[in-house]
């Protein structure tokens, strides 16, 4: 009797080893690269000045968490605020606006106040701010 051997056939490379250094390049990459956009040039954030009184003189235009709008706690549309500051610009070159918004305001009905104070030119705009409890 004749036993047959199985034939020993030489088995192909596996794709398993080119798999792992697939896996390792990704993670590679993942952990020297940045997942965030960066800016081409230095920005350096303001700092908040909490604890300091706040500046004396100018208007203070609050807003209310739906939007409405007051100047010096006269309550008016928008149109009639921009008059009115423009009319105070006038008046006082050196204004001083303050920005009172409630907590849950939109930015949608706050920052087209600053830009437009910006633009007709308010040198200080100032944003009231609560600061948080201390632990």
């Amino acid at each position: 009797m004749k036993l047959k051997r199985p034939r020993n056939d030489q088995q192909s490379e596996t794709i398993i080893a080119l798999i792992d250094v697939v896996f390792f390049l990704l993670v590679f990459f993942m952990l020297i690269g940045r997942m965030d956009a960066t800016a081409p040039f230095d920005v350096a954030p303001p700092i908040a000045q909490t604890g300091a009184d706040m500046p004396a003189g100018g208007a203070t235009v609050a807003v209310s968490q739906t939007g409405m709008l007051a100047l010096d706690g006269n309550e008016m549309t928008r149109e009639a605020l921009e008059t009115a500051l423009a009319q105070m610009l006038e008046a006082d070159n050196g204004l001083r606006v303050r920005i009172n918004a409630h907590r849950e305001a939109e930015l949608r009905h706050v920052l087209p106040l600053v830009g437009w104070a910006e633009g007709i030119g308010v040198r200080d705009v100032v944003l009231v701010v609560t600061p948080a409890p201390e632990p």
